[in-house]
């Protein structure tokens, strides 16, 4: 897996102080994306030991609630496992911090997949240009969903996202 940045103290990538991943690969490509030097798998630089070790390093401050996975797309083919891999490993040493993913694939292909296990809220959807709007809370268009992982796994039609918060703006 490639990144392209790792982002500390934010607080546009999901509630409350985190800390970003930018994965490089994405295939949607869509028009109007605010991080289009992303979409090239091969970008950026090669995620190692020192990223991870900078990335837990936030993690254990006590005021960051926890990590996003951006960028790019972290469900990408060469994302998908290490980034499966880090959020187990995250989950596992971490137990109170929370996980947060944005990805242009749809909830109804991902409702199944093994790394929703690892997940806490998932911000699901390509960009569309024609729905976007910058006051929309974390998401960019009208179409993107915010879900709440857990609740809509745990629930008895885990098909049907359970929003984690309706739309509001900031």
């Amino acid at each position: 897996m490639r990144y392209h940045n790792i982002t500390k103290d934010d607080m546009l990538n999901g509630d409350g102080l985190r800390v970003v991943l930018w994965v490089a690969g994405c295939s949607h490509c869509c028009e109007g994306c605010q991080n289009p030097s992303t979409w090239d798998p091969n970008g950026g630089l090669a995620f190692d030991d020192d990223a991870k070790e900078e990335i837990f390093t936030e993690l254990r401050k006590p005021y960051i609630e926890g990590v996003t996975f951006s960028g790019g797309d972290p469900m990408y083919c060469s994302n998908y496992q290490d980034i499966k891999n880090l959020a187990a490993e995250i989950k596992e040493k971490f137990p109170n911090k929370n996980i947060w993913m944005y990805t242009g694939e749809v909830w109804e292909n991902l409702c199944a997949d093994p790394i929703m296990k690892y997940i806490d809220v998932l911000v699901d959807g390509e960009f569309h240009i024609e729905e976007r709007d910058a006051l929309l809370l974390w998401k960019g268009s009208a179409n993107q969903r915010v879900i709440d992982v857990a609740a809509t796994l745990a629930s008895d039609t885990p098909e049907e996202p359970v929003i984690y918060c309706e739309d509001y703006y900031v």
